[in-house]
This record gives C-alpha cells, structure tokens and sequence, in this order.
C-alpha cells in the first residue's frame, strides 16, 4: 500500500492515503485492545481476585494466609492462640500430612508397603500402650465415626442376612442401642441419622438417683430395660459406656456393665478422658476394667497437644471380612496414610513423653483439688480423689444449722418456688465465677459446664487443655488466688440480694424486677407517672428517665457497676446492679436511685411544660401591651402623636410618664410589673423555687471513702464529723445546679440558653419607648436616664 502511493504523482493524494492508512492502523489496534480487555472482563467477571491476571508468588499467598489467620488488624492480641503453644511434636504431625501427600505419588507396590509398616507400627504401640492386647485400629477424624463403624460391624455380625436383605431383616427384629443419660448431647441422634434407624433404637439409660455416684449408669435398671426389650422382641445391640463422663469425669461401673452385656450378647463400647490414664504406671480399677471392652475410643489429640492427628477406635473382632464391609479397614492404601501424623509425633514424644504428658496433667488436677478443700464457700463433685483428672466445683453457700433450719422450713412451705430460684441464682452466679477465672487465667483452661444433677459448674481437665494450652503449675496457683478474691464478692451479693429487694419494694417510685439470670445486686426500675398519658408516650418517657438515671449513677464516684443488662434477654428501661462487697450500704444505693430519678422527673416535666408557660405568657403580655397602648393614647392625647407637632407640643410642655415594663417569672409562670425594680434600683428575688430532692441517707465519707460504702470506723468518729460536710455529699450525691449570682431572678434560673432568652424578651417588651425588664439594674437606671432626656 505504502509502495503503491509513493508511486502516484500528485504528491497531495499521496499524503493523504499515507495519513488515511495510518489513522485505520491506529482506529484498528484500539479496537484490537478494547476487544481484548472486554474478553478478560468476562472471564474474570466471576473470579475472586486472587485468581486474577496471571498468579501470584508464594510470598504474597502465604501473607495471605497468615492474614486469614490472625486478621489484617490485630485484634484481642492478648490472646493466645493455639498454634504458638504446639511446640515441635506438633511440627512433626503437620509434616505427617504434608509427607502424606507426597508418598501417595509413589508406585502402588511401594506405597502397600510403606503404608502396612505405618498402620502395624501404630497399631502396635497403641495397644501396648493403653493395655489393650490383641486389638485392631481404625483412624477417623471425627470422634464420632468410629462408634459409627462400630455399630455397623455389630449389626452386620448380629445379623448374618443383613448384607442382602438390609433393612427387612432389623424391622423384623429391632435393634437398640442403649448409652447414658450423661452421655455427650446429640450422640444417640447423630448415630440414628447416620445408621438409618428410628429414634426408638436408642436407649437413654438414667444415672443413679439413691446409690453411687449421680453420674453413673445405672446397672439395676439398665438390666430390667433389657429384660423388657428382649420379652417384647427387640435385639440389644450395643452399650456405650463412659470412662469419663464429658461433664463430669466419672466412670461407669465397667466391670458390671461387661459382665452384663456378656449375659446378653452385646456389644460393649467405652469412650472418655480417663482413658488416658491406662498409659500411666497406676491405674485405678474403674478405669482399668475398660481393657476387657470391645472397643474404645482415644483421643490423642487433646491428651498429648498434637494438632490434626485422628481419633483412634481399639477394637476386637477375629472377622476380617466383617471389618471390611463395616468401613474399619480399607483396601486403599492411601486411607491407610491416617496414621501417619500420629506415627511421626508417637516416635518423636517416645514412650516416657507420652506418659509424662498425662501424668504432669492428672498432677495438675491433684494441685487443684488440694487447694480447693481448703477454700469455704466451694463445693467439689469428684468421683475419685486419688486419680481423677477431672475437677468440677462450684461456688454453694452453706446454711449453719439455724439458718437451715429457717431455711428448710421456708421450702416446705413454698417448696418448689424456692427451691428453683435458689438453684437459678447460683447457677447465674457459678456462670460468671467461671467466666471470670477464664478471662483471668486463660492458660487454665477452665469452662462452664451443665449438670442435671449440680447446675452449673467449674470444670478443670487438663487432659483436654494443658497439652495445647501449656498449664503450668503457677496457672493453678494464680487460679486460686483469682478464685479467693472472688468469693468475698459471690458471698456479699448473695447475701444483699434480699435486703435490696426489700428496700426498693418499700421506696416509692422504684419497681422491682426480677431476673434471676443477672449476675449482680438486682435489677430496678424508676417508675414515670404517666398523668394519663397514652402507652407509647409513657413507654418513651419511661425509656427517657431510666436512661438518664444510668448516665447519673455511673458518673457517681462508686466501685459500683450500673449497665443495661444483658445484650439479649435482658429488661427494657431497667438499671442493672452488678457485683458488690459486703460494705455496701443498701438502703442509701436505693434512696439515691430514688432521688436521682425522681430529680429527673421534675427536670423532665418542667421542660416539657416550659413551651405552653410560656407561650400563654406571650400571648398574655401581647394583650397587656395593647392595653398600655391604648392607655397611653388617652393620656398623652390625639396631638402628640403626630410626628412634628406631637414633637413640638412636647418641647413647649413635656408630658411626664413612668415606664411600665413587664418580667415573666418561669416560676410563678405570670407576668409581673417591673416598678418594684425601679424603685429600689434592683431586681426582686421572686418566689423561691422548690428544694432538690436529695437522699435523706446521704452522710459525710471519710477520707478516700467512695459512696455507698459503709464507714469501717467507730460511731463516736463518724458523729463528731458528720456535721461538718454533710451538705457538700449532699450535693455530691444530688449533684445539684451551681448557685445563681446575686442580682439575678430566681425565676429565671432556667432561661439561660440563648433562645429562651430571645423568648423572655419578646414576653416583657412593652413599646417602643419601654426599657427591656430582664436586665440588671445598672440597665434599668440608664433606661430611666434615658427617659428624661426625652
């Protein structure tokens, strides 16, 4: 093309096919790469951003991750996490999966090799180490699944036609599954789900309620359960036992339940923390009677501090093809890479690791246990105190034998009322004893658990904590000393409770409210008169007081706690009282609440009925002001109100007038003359205003004394200086207006933003002629000057 115009004769075509061909070129390439940006648009319309453009280096997708992890901005960094207390062993079962990944690539001969040494070898050790000869192993991540397999092999063993009829054959004769009330929640429905059988399947077998422990299966009646079941034609199929409750930590009575299960030909499945003590040189023999089951499950996981490792289930069974169908082994090698995490940190604890671990935490249970005997006021639920390694206490008052007997005889009279309040309050107070340990010592490990029979509990079980957690023995010291400055503080607001109760029963004004679920003094409520005012406007009153009587109470210099309650669940238009000490003095709490609310009121109520007083006001003086106009007019004449000659009329003879003003008293709610205030060249005092409510209870504090507070000294002490400050607490407590200067209307005292005295001066203007009457009297005599001159 280019060739071909340079050819051409006439220069000036030639340029302009040269410039058109380079304008296409140009109109040619935008268009190639608008094409080409819109086709990235679409296929990145729907990908996240890290997938975009062409990737990204190893560096910024592991700051990625690492951003994922502990968040872009670092929040609550006083926590601990997980991860920095794993230590080396947990390295190496990282690299388990990670070696996992890799060895799958390897040919399928060497692979069957490889993963059969590491399946033999762990299975091997485990036995051995947990007493459980002659067994077999199957590794699951959930600690649920292999009870799950379990049932299956049962039911297949069981039920030799279940294999090619299924479910026929157990609706012919149905199985059941029978586990403890103590049991974890939801174990007996997940198993249901997952086996494909009815709710009717499984059994709850109640703990003993007469004999034994509370936590315990009950044997007795677990043998008449299956004599019923067997007389109606259902199969007893499996029992799952606890060797440590997952409340509690207590044990069943293995020996009896496998004596029973080998009457009926049942299966017989123990699970729990205590098992980790069969590793340890001395066994109780509760615990050791679960080395005769036919199958446990182990978590090594929250026992050694290992992170990611499996859940093994020990198992008898001399069927291999059983095991097959029931999914306990597998034909793929690579699911048999499971045990590989766990073969890697087993070799790397070593033998004496793996048992110091468990022993260092049962010692930590020990340590707590002893110090616990020696606190008042704290109730231990423990089945062993040699060997458990479970501790649940709980903060319980007892009664001395006068008071029990009071006590006793009050719930015999409103027995169940009683009973079940008492009960909820201590379980309130024990939920914030345990939340408060937790926040303070997190490297305790201590939670909140649920008991049916104790309510709500403390639980310390270093096997499922310490490992991750790191426990030391100074955590259990500092536990305690955490838990001997809060029980001064559960006694004194246990004990108060009532008496605040009373007192606000017996103030005007207050309402009580009762919420048992608040861990505190009480909850109180400042009661707004409604003066037949609808529910809504009531309802916003109400909503109004109490929120500004919170906003008083927390910035009174007290060690008290006033909130809103709880975020959900909580009362509307309440006040709050937290925790308290034994000095606090109830009936002044409650008369300031009472004061600071009914203070506010009055506020509340002057403010609302200050726009009608005045506006009556104004319409009032409007009148008044015609009047003195027309009065003025009759008495000056027709003449001097002509400009000129009313001018000229008054220089010959000077007309000799009082000025008439008017002041608007807030108080009074009128108007009133201003001539006393120019006569006496000052402004009168007006109607004094009603006093402040105050709290009668408020007394003097000694120094570095908070309100509220009791005195710790004699009567004599407090009487010969109680005169001497009583007033400044008084405002202290009231926290009264500051005093008006002298000069000023008391009636005024609320007009001192700069509308409201727009308001008052358009009230009290008379005419033109009329000096403003809110003013000072220096104002007023140059007024009356002023006037002269005229």
């Amino acid at each position: 093309m280019d060739a071909s115009l340079e050819k051409m004769v006439d220069p000036t075509l030639a340029e302009m096919g040269k410039n058109l061909n380079e304008a296409m070129k140009m109109l040619e390439d935008n268009q190639r790469k608008v094409e080409e940006e819109n086709e990235k648009k679409y296929a990145w319309k729907d990908i996240p951003g890290p997938l975009q453009g062409s990737g990204q280096d190893m560096v910024s997708i592991l700051q990625l991750v690492q951003n994922l992890m502990h968040g872009e901005e670092e929040e609550e960094t006083s926590q601990a996490y997980r991860l920095q207390n794993v230590g080396e062993q947990g390295h190496m079962a990282l690299l388990g999966h990670s070696l996992a990944a890799y060895i799958s690539v390897l040919d399928r001969e060497r692979l069957r090799k490889l993963t059969t040494r590491i399946l033999s070898d762990t299975t091997l050790w485990l036995c051995r180490l947990f007493r459980y000869e002659n067994g077999s192993a199957y590794y699951h991540e959930d600690d649920r699944e292999g009870l799950l397999k379990i049932c299956r092999l049962v039911i297949h063993t069981r039920y030799e036609d279940y294999t090619i009829e299924g479910f026929n054959v157990l609706y012919a004769k149905q199985p059941v599954i029978y586990i403890s009330s103590a049991a974890r929640t939801g174990l007996g429905q997940a198993l249901c789900n997952q086996l494909g059988l009815p709710l009717s399947c499984m059994c709850r077998v109640p703990c003993n309620t007469m004999f034994g422990s509370q936590h315990q299966m009950d044997v007795a009646l677990l043998d008449r359960v299956i004599k019923d079941d067997v007389e109606s034609g259902k199969l007893p199929l499996l029992l799952v036992a606890n060797a440590g409750t997952p409340g509690a930590g207590h044990t069943d009575k293995l020996g009896r339940l496998k004596e029973l299960c080998e009457q009926y030909n049942m299966w017989l499945h123990v699970e729990g923390v205590n098992l980790a003590t069969l590793a340890l040189g001395y066994v109780s023999s509760s615990v050791l009677a679960a080395t005769k089951c036919d199958s446990m499950t182990l978590t090594l996981g929250s026992w050694l501090g290992l992170p990611a490792v499996p859940a093994v289930t020990l198992y008898r069974h001399e069927d291999p093809s059983l095991s097959l169908a029931a999914g306990l082994t597998s034909s793929q090698p690579v699911e048999k890479l499971r045990a590989l995490p766990l073969w890697l940190s087993l070799q790397y604890l070593g033998h004496d690791g793996i048992v110091e671990r468990i022993k260092r935490a049962s010692q930590l249970s020990q340590r707590l246990l002893e110090n616990l005997k020696n606190l008042d006021f704290i109730k231990t639920s423990v089945e062993d105190e040699l060997s458990s390694p479970v501790v649940v206490f709980k903060f319980f008052r007892e009664y001395s034998d006068r008071d029990q007997t009071s006590h006793a005889a009050q719930a015999s009279t409103i027995q169940h009322p009683i009973i079940s309040n008492e009960r909820h309050i201590y379980d309130t107070l024990n939920q914030w004893l345990g939340e408060q340990l937790a926040q303070l010592v997190p490297a305790s490990g201590v939670d909140v658990v649920e008991l049916e029979d104790e309510g709500t509990c403390v639980r310390f079980s270093p096997l499922m904590t310490s490992a991750v957690l790191g426990t030391e023995i100074q955590d259990i010291d500092q536990l305690v000393d955490c838990l001997k400055m809060k029980i001064p503080v559960l006694t004194s607001t246990l004990q108060l409770r009532e008496e605040f109760e009373q007192e606000v029963r017996r103030t005007v004004g207050l309402l009580y409210i009762e919420d048992l679920s608040w861990p505190g003094l009480g909850v109180v409520r400042y009661n707004y008169h409604s003066d037949g005012k609808n529910d809504d406007k009531q309802e916003k009153e109400l909503e109004k007081i109490n929120t500004e009587l919170l906003k008083k109470l927390n910035e009174l210099e007290s060690d008290l706690t006033f909130s809103l309650g709880p975020e959900f669940g909580g009362q509307k238009n309440c006040v709050y009282i937290g925790m308290v000490t034994e000095d606090l003095d109830v009936a002044e709490l409650v008369e300031t609440i009472a004061a600071t609310g009914r203070e506010i009121e009055e506020n509340s109520r002057l403010l609302e009925n200050m726009t009608e007083v005045v506006r009556k006001g104004i319409q009032e003086a409007q009148l008044q002001l015609q009047k003195a106009n027309e009065e003025r007019l009759l008495e000056e004449g027709l003449l001097r109100q002509i400009p000129v000659v009313g001018s000229v009329l008054n220089w010959f003879s000077p007309f000799q007038a009082s000025p008439k003003g008017r002041t608007f008293n807030l108080t009074a709610g009128s108007l009133e003359s201003t001539e006393s205030t120019y006569v006496s060249k000052a402004q009168g005092t007006g109607t004094t205003p009603p006093p402040t409510p105050t709290s009668s209870l408020a007394k003097q504090r000694l120094p570095g004394q908070k309100i509220f507070k009791r005195s710790l000294r004699s009567s004599d002490a407090f009487s010969e200086t109680s005169s001497v400050s009583h007033c400044d607490d008084l405002e202290k407590v009231d926290q009264r207006p500051p005093a008006q200067p002298p000069g000023q209307e008391q009636g005024s005292l609320e007009m001192e933003k700069p509308e409201e005295q727009k308001v008052v001066a358009q009230a009290t203007k008379t005419d033109a002629e009329d000096v403003p009457t809110d003013t000072s009297p220096h104002d007023c005599v140059k007024a009356e000057e002023h006037e002269s001159q005229r």
